[in-house]
């Protein structure tokens, strides 16, 4: 029996035509909502809501996948890929970092003679295609300000205020007033490296593009690890993430401004819609204009139940092409390194990551080829320098799993 999920990807995959997939999703999320209140209509009456669970856990896959076909719709819409060719932004870049390889941390040696080292690639006949790990990378670059820098480090000035006035006469003395005060703050910068290396005869002989391919498997490498740093890194050898910056994280008192404000979720275990509603407020209207839930899967998959007052969905999931899903009204955004809902945890941040976070490249990716050193093997030293560290606390907001003050 084919699923929803099933003729969504289908027919975006097969037909290019999104609008099934969103009838899809209307389709699921509408048996999702029917099949919740009947759950919450047997607990009320004492009946058991356990014959319910198997099907919402089951409406619940449908919607993320369904969800997740649109967002990757939508992401190749804003990137303009679809309907036309697309041209590298960085070409030169893009074309040095494909010649040369790696695979992530791992110091692995490729070679014909070991199966698992290489040798699956040079068969006398074979299946031509290689079926690669889940990597879930986080979209942190897309939502953050990113700043190229030509130095080792990165420093930037905040103005403190402090400026002061007064009223005069116009025949009276005009004493000096207090000057506005400066303070900085600097961003860690951080080196991810690869070293890996193949003999030169797996390289002639492999038979699929075998740098093209691990160049592939680098660069979702290195996203996947700067990801990471971007949201909880703490800036050894590494970039600072910005969970911390909020009030008791490791670093709340680093920047001048303040530390990134919480608010608490209304429940030792979870979230309540209450609190969303507090978060929402909670962020002063000048920064709401680009603000963004950022949140994990598991979190949003225990949010859409949330309802308001009036009984609605705080979740409302994507019906048009190129736009988001949403919570009370504003977009949200997977980023898989978000912690889960647990006590004491930060699972959900809420702003304008633009004004938030700073993301610094210097550079870009090296990559030296060295076919002497340990020869049969050509060694591909791989390194990229990046760096991060909160912009500005004002713009963002987080939310704290407790019932207490945050």
């Amino acid at each position: 029996m084919t699923t929803n999920i099933q003729r969504g990807l289908i027919a975006v995959r097969a037909e290019g035509d999104v609008t099934k997939v969103v009838a899809s999703l209307q389709k699921a999320f509408a048996d999702f909502k029917t099949e919740h209140q009947k759950q919450l209509d047997d607990v009320k009456a004492g009946l058991p809501a356990s014959d319910h669970t198997e099907k919402l856990i089951r409406f619940e896959t449908e919607l993320s996948n369904l969800q997740a076909a649109m967002d990757d719709f939508n992401v190749k819409l804003a990137a303009g890929q679809m309907g036309g060719t697309v041209g590298v932004r960085d070409k030169e870049y893009t074309e040095s970092f494909l010649a040369h390889m790696k695979k992530g941390e791992v110091q692995a040696s490729l070679n014909k003679g070991a199966d698992d080292e290489g040798g699956y690639l040079a068969p006398v006949e074979w299946d031509r295609t290689i079926t690669d790990k889940l990597v879930e990378v986080s979209p942190m670059r897309q939502l953050a300000r990113v700043q190229r820098v030509s130095k080792a480090g990165f420093s930037k000035l905040f103005n403190m205020g402090g400026t002061t006035s007064g009223w005069v006469g116009e025949k009276a003395t005009r004493p000096e007033t207090n000057t506005p005060e400066f303070a900085s703050l600097s961003f860690t910068h951080g080196e991810i490296y690869a070293n890996p290396a193949a003999t030169q005869q797996m390289l002639d002989d492999a038979e699929i593009n075998l740098e093209t391919w691990l160049a592939e498997e680098s660069n979702i490498e290195f996203a996947y690890q700067e990801g990471k740093a971007f949201v909880s890194g703490d800036g050894t050898n590494k970039p600072t993430g910005i969970l911390q910056y909020v009030t008791g994280g490791a670093k709340a008192s680093a920047h001048p401004f303040g530390a990134i404000k919480l608010v608490n979720s209304g429940s030792d275990t979870g979230i309540t819609s209450d609190a969303i509603i507090d978060l929402v407020y909670d962020l002063p209207s000048a920064f709401t204009g680009n603000a963004k839930f950022a949140l994990n899967r598991k979190s949003l998959a225990a949010i859409r139940k949330l309802k308001d007052g009036q009984g609605n969905y705080l979740w409302q999931p994507s019906y048009v092409a190129g736009q988001p899903s949403t919570l009370s009204g504003f977009p949200v955004v997977e980023v898989p390194d978000m912690p889960d809902v647990a006590a004491d945890a930060v699972p959900l941040l809420f702003g304008d990551f633009q004004r938030s976070y700073l993301i610094i490249d210097r550079v870009g990716v090296r990559v030296l080829r060295d076919p002497y050193t340990n020869k049969p093997y050509v060694m591909f030293y791989t390194t990229k320098r990046v760096g991060g560290g909160l912009l500005n606390p004002q713009p963002m907001r987080g939310m704290k799993i407790t019932d207490g003050q945050a």
